[in-house]
């Protein structure tokens, strides 16, 4: 278990896309993941995104957040 302010928030805003919301602020449903690459793809592997949102999230989608996972843990 961590703080909300150790992890990344990711958003389903209310047209349905997905992103990251570094901010924390934004309007939408979150989930949180922890800010590394291998737990990013176990919540993959586990559909714990989709479970969240309650929907089909495509390949494209999961590889595009994964560039912005791996993005931003180069920025740390």
């Amino acid at each position: 278990m961590k703080g909300k302010r150790e992890l990344i928030r990711v958003l389903k805003d209310t047209e349905g896309s997905i992103s990251i919301d570094m901010t924390g602020r934004k309007n939408g449903r979150g989930a949180y993941l922890c800010p590394s690459v291998d737990c990013f793809r176990k919540a993959v592997k586990g559909r714990g995104l989709e479970r969240s949102f309650k929907m089909a999230i495509s390949k494209e989608v999961y590889e595009s957040l994964e560039k912005e996972m791996e993005r931003l843990g180069e920025q740390k």
